[in-house]
């Protein structure tokens, strides 16, 4: 994936990383109602003229902005000379080229720029900031903006395309602001949401809305080479903002801005939640990359006769060697539980991989052909089982 000036297609035109803006009405909620609602000192701070429910943007907005930056980047490739869409064996054939009348002799290579810009946001005082891989994925060059005007080369620490993180370094010694953080896994659906970052180089750009839902499974988005759990709000989200916060109330980071919906269904955004995020973000600080825990199978869902879709995840196929091997594991296995929670599909047997982590063992309930089983299964880096 790269930058924001080329978005990526996820699914049949109906995913793009991040795409142009909709409207949308702003419903305003009681402000006592839910737990990220605005606080009361929020409200103070509106001065008791009646807006303090509206108001509470602006004051969450106040206590984040100076952390959220803006993300341009550069990258030189090379551009074939000549008839560049033609093969190079095929140009380089004599009489290849003497039969359709091309030139003898080919134009030399040439380079181009292209520049992409995204957000950000500094999460930590020695000038680290969180974004999305796709913003800084092959760049040359990295320069943050900060809202007080200075303008800072960024080198890229680590970036990971499974979950599209990245951090990024500062160079100099600050001081930096930080941007709040919050606790994702206290969400709630109906809690408020506003988004920040930089759509089409509108900097400092605000929009507000709700949590729409929790958890929502990438491979159910149509997009398969990404593992995660997103939050979904209404939050309008826009080219450019691709790596900005995702705010609470209270003006605390909850998650990264990532993905849009274009076409039916409009409007949809998608948030990493800032939990994940802070674990992948310390391995690539330690690390300079990310482990995701695997157990090398092939799921689909069960279905009945009538085709309803039955709990638990059945095994298509099994990766010779892998974890579920040596496990016991066998095509046609149904798992219909993972660390003693019942599965209801294969997103939340991926959950539980994640969750225990490289190394240690995961007890699996079988349906083996009407016996069950209990099987343990140790998950691998899914690094170093792809390249075995």
């Amino acid at each position: 994936m790269r930058g924001l000036n080329a978005p990526s297609l996820a699914a049949a035109g109906s995913l793009l990383l991040l795409l142009p803006q909709v409207v949308l009405p702003l419903a305003v909620l009681p402000a006592a109602q839910a737990q990220s609602q605005p606080s009361r000192q929020a409200a103070a701070n509106a001065g008791g003229s009646g807006l303090g429910r509206q108001s509470f943007v602006a004051v969450a907005v106040r206590r984040a902005g100076p952390s959220i930056v803006t993300i341009d980047t550069e990258r030189t490739v090379t551009v074939r000379g000549g008839a560049a869409a033609l093969p190079a064996p095929l140009m380089n054939d004599p009489f290849f080229r003497q039969f359709f009348g091309l030139p003898q002799f080919m134009v030399p290579p040439s380079q181009r720029t292209e520049r992409g810009q995204g957000s950000g946001f500094i999460f930590d005082a020695g000038g680290l900031i969180l974004t999305n891989a796709h913003v800084v994925e092959k760049s040359d060059k990295v320069t943050v903006g900060l809202q007080d005007g200075r303008r800072v080369q960024g080198t890229v620490v680590g970036l990971d395309p499974i979950t599209d993180l990245a951090v990024v370094r500062l160079s100099g010694s600050g001081p930096w602001p930080l941007a709040p953080l919050g606790n994702s896994d206290g969400l709630q659906v109906g809690d408020w949401a506003i988004a920040v970052g930089n759509p089409f180089g509108l900097d400092n750009t605000v929009t507000l809305g709700i949590i729409s839902n929790l958890n929502r499974n990438a491979s159910k988005l149509g997009i398969t080479d990404k593992r995660l759990d997103l939050i979904q709000t209404d939050a309008a989200i826009n080219p450019g903002n691709s790596g900005g916060p995702l705010l609470n109330a209270d003006g605390e980071v909850i998650g990264i801005n990532t993905l849009v919906r274009s076409g039916p269904g409009a409007g949809l955004g998608f948030a990493i939640p800032i939990n994940r995020a802070r674990d992948i973000a310390g391995q690539l600080i330690s690390k300079g990359r990310a482990s995701h825990p695997m157990i090398g199978v092939g799921l689909e869902p069960v279905r009945s006769a009538e085709g309803r879709v039955l709990p638990g995840v059945r095994v298509v196929s099994v990766a010779p060697g892998g974890p579920a091997a040596q496990g016991g594991l066998r095509p046609g296995d149904v798992i219909v539980a993972a660390g003693g929670q019942t599965l209801e599909g294969a997103s939340q047997l991926v959950t539980a991989v994640e969750r225990t982590g490289v190394g240690n063992g995961l007890a699996l309930t079988v349906n083996r052909a009407g016996q069950i089983l209990q099987l343990q299964v140790t998950p691998a880096d899914l690094g170093r089982l792809s390249r075995g």
